[in-house]
């Protein structure tokens, strides 16, 4: 009895801000540390379905950048680093996105199996990330790529028929060169476009 007590303060407590954020845009970077742990990984995805349960409307970006680590390493890519950032050239920004894009099916399809509807995508679908070239402090670090436009239509169109749409942070330049964008960068780009209401960051970066 006191458990379900316990239960209803909390939702009554949770009234106001489910009220207030009731068909608000909600952007979510998720990764670091935070997406290897199967465990959390599945607590994580639980709260954003719920979000989208209670009214919201979230909206992830995601990273991956542990996880490419580890299959640069298994596909004997040495890593080669600029002031701390990985360079990426032609091989590299494959493996990249073939991480990406492999991470981002995994957690449509744990998203999927708590019934609820999500469509995974690139900043290449629908001309979402347009990039430029990224230097830091004057120097080359190959196919990193920095947000010069979003063009948030198809999180639109998504958001309107009720999917959830999970994002990986991969774009191109007007030459349709492919870059890889840092996830925090493109969630703040992709929630400024949005005029999303939150911008949440889940990761231990």
């Amino acid at each position: 009895m006191d458990k379900l007590l316990e239960k209803a303060g909390t939702l009554i407590e949770a009234l106001p801000y489910i009220q207030a954020f009731n068909k608000k845009i909600v952007v979510v970077k998720y990764g670091g540390s935070a997406m290897l742990d199967e465990n959390l990984k599945k607590k994580v995805i639980q709260d954003i379905v719920l979000l989208k349960l209670v009214g919201m409307q979230p909206v992830i970006v995601h990273g991956g950048g542990k996880e490419i680590s580890k299959w640069l390493e298994k596909v004997n890519i040495e890593p080669h680093f600029v002031n701390g950032l990985r360079f990426t050239d032609d091989a590299t920004m494959e493996v990249v996105e073939m991480v990406l894009n492999k991470v981002n099916k995994e957690l449509v399809q744990m998203i999927g199996e708590l019934g609820m509807k999500a469509v995974g995508i690139s900043g290449k679908d629908g001309s979402l990330l347009h990039c430029h070239k990224k230097e830091v402090d004057g120097e080359d670090i190959g196919l990193v790529g920095e947000v010069s436009e979003v063009n948030p239509d198809i999180i639109f169109d998504l958001l309107e028929k009720d999917f959830l749409p999970v994002i990986c942070p991969v774009g191109f330049d007007k030459e349709y060169t492919s870059y890889n964008v840092n996830a925090d960068d493109a969630a703040c780009a992709v929630a400024k476009a949005l005029k999303a209401e939150k911008l949440a960051f889940l990761t231990d970066v």
